[in-house]
């Protein structure tokens, strides 16, 4: 509106620099965006876009008398590179996005009780805005995953060969729990289709780089605690995941696939297939 409000009183004033009457020159409402350029001899004013035409140009030019005084405010609102602009006006921008928390709808592996995700998107991400409604990106940032499994059954490495088992707790013991969790340095391709001004839709994947994984296990005999953690995990260090979101405004909701077995080979039990559902913020 601030932009709208400018144009008028923009024109209006070097108008009335020729006329003692002067008149409306044009009305545009919602442009896309607002050029104006000042020069020694006049000044310009270009609109391009408009609400339903993406193509609407319009260009209005008035030339300086030799005794005229232009006025100009900085009254703007600024749209800065590491923001994402409301009215989408930049092709190219750095944005940190998508905090995200989920639970796992399933896995492949039945023993797997329940599985939680959370993480950061893009701690930052370069994005291209086509101005038409699409938007791609590519960024970095951070997941941890973890799995729980069912009771009376735990984690447990043989620390000579790294191979992790599963067997059941000792006899006589409670408050029981036993986790692996990955922790892992994401890199997200994404595309983003727009509906109207709030609504968007998001489909993408990430390459996984999974960098530290470990297992902890814990309960309690005779009223002691016992906490056992098992490191040097043989996680894949690579692995895939395909997401998709639906978000309004800022806030979404989001559906992830992780396709890849948490651990390479034979060092430990199939958990793959996983299917996580959550909320996201900011995508």
């Amino acid at each position: 509106m601030k932009k709208i409000s400018f144009i008028i009183a923009a024109a209006l004033g070097i108008a009335s620099a020729h006329s003692q009457s002067p008149d409306t020159v044009t009305v545009i409402e919602t442009p896309h965006q607002v050029i104006i350029t000042e020069t020694p001899s006049g000044t310009s004013v270009k609109v391009m876009g408009q609400k339903d035409n993406e193509d609407y140009s319009y260009t209005y030019t008035v030339q300086h008398a030799s005794n005229d005084t232009v006025h100009t405010t900085n009254d703007w609102e600024l749209n800065f590179p590491f923001k994402k602009s409301s009215n989408k006006q930049y092709h190219w921008s750095i944005v940190c996005s998508g905090l995200y928390i989920g639970a796992g709808l399933g896995t492949s592996y039945d023993l797997v009780n329940n599985s939680f995700n959370w993480g950061l998107l893009n701690l930052a991400s370069l994005n291209y805005n086509t101005l038409h409604g699409q938007q791609f990106s590519i960024g970095v940032g951070y997941d941890n995953k973890r799995f729980s499994l069912k009771r009376p059954n735990c984690f447990v490495m043989d620390e000579a060969t790294n191979i992790v088992g599963i067997e059941s707790y000792p006899e006589g013991t409670v408050d029981r729990s036993s986790i692996i969790s990955v922790r892992t340095i994401q890199f997200p391709l994404q595309f983003q289709q727009f509906i109207g001004r709030q609504f968007h839709i998001t489909l993408g994947g990430t390459m996984n780089w999974n960098v530290y994984a470990k297992c902890n296990t814990h309960y309690k005999v005779n009223k002691t605690h016992h906490d056992v953690s098992y490191r040097g995990i043989k996680q894949n260090k690579l692995t895939f995941d395909v997401y998709g979101a639906l978000s309004y405004n800022r806030i979404g909701i989001y559906c992830r696939y992780s396709p890849c077995s948490v651990f390479k080979k034979g060092f430990g039990p199939e958990i793959k297939n996983t299917w996580t559902l959550g909320a996201i913020i900011a995508l």
